[in-house]
């Protein structure tokens, strides 16, 4: 069990989640998400992991016949944002996302960051370019970018067009982001920019990533949560996972005797 003084920003209780046809892809989980730390949540393809983080921002309920379970409790304001009085609109404004490829609009670069501040009503171009250009700084994009703001966001590289996401997930100020496996589809040095970027990232809000790489949650992440067949295994520091977990099971898929 971790024992720490850590301020918890949100936390899992008992949380489940059933996919529309009855498959259960997610388990009675519950867990804290520890605030300014970088969580990871690693287990072989098939998991519950990615089903796991998007019930963070209620990216299911955009498919109906889908079904939440339990609470997830969101700190200091204890609200439950599975509540189906909670606007997910809302939810999502609070905890932003990154996907596995990079997925920018068909609009500029500058649109692309604009987009959740007009979804919520904002129109002042003044408060628009500061909020953009605070964004794209904040995903270390700025410097690139600033002479180029009115062109197309796929004309950017791969790495580019992610940290391009992350400054849009970053302009409506959210209290969470999470990244689903965000540099499966980079080289190397786009990948070590993200990590990098993340590790920046933490120092203004909480972070949950989705990887496939055990390298990569040792790097990059304060805690690691190990799950299978849609269960949480093992949760603790990331030290204490990756050199003396406590199950067998955690073990043989660290050091890759499965998954």
């Amino acid at each position: 069990m971790i024992t720490t003084t850590q301020s918890v920003k949100a936390e899992a209780r008992d949380l489940s989640f059933i996919y529309n046809g009855g498959n259960h892809a997610v388990k009675n989980v519950s867990m804290p998400l520890y605030e300014n730390k970088i969580t990871a949540l690693i287990g072989p393809s098939g998991c519950g992991k990615s089903t796991f983080l998007r019930c963070f921002n209620r990216m299911h309920d955009l498919y109906p016949g889908n079904k939440y379970e339990g609470q997830i409790v969101m700190h200091p304001d204890n609200t439950n944002i599975l509540e189906k009085a909670v606007d997910p609109i809302e939810v999502r404004m609070r905890i932003s996302m990154v996907f596995q490829k990079p997925n920018p609009f068909p609009k500029s670069i500058y649109e692309n960051v604009a987009y959740g501040l007009r979804v919520r009503g904002e129109n002042n171009k003044r408060a628009l370019d500061d909020k953009v250009e605070e964004a794209l700084k904040g995903a270390a994009l700025w410097n690139e970018v600033k002479d180029r703001l009115q062109d197309l966001a796929f004309n950017l590289s791969g790495g580019q067009q992610q940290r391009l996401c992350i400054a849009r997930a970053l302009a409506t100020d959210p209290e969470i982001m999470l990244f689903d496996e965000p540099t499966s589809a980079l080289d190397p040095i786009a990948t070590a920019n993200i990590e990098e970027l993340m590790s920046e990232l933490k120092n203004k809000l909480t972070i949950l990533v989705v990887t496939h790489n055990m390298q990569q949650a040792a790097r990059v992440s304060d805690y690691t949560a190990y799950m299978y067949l849609g269960e949480l295994m093992e949760y603790n520091d990331t030290d204490t996972i990756f050199t003396r977990p406590s199950r067998k099971e955690t073990e043989d898929y660290i050091t890759g005797k499965f998954g």
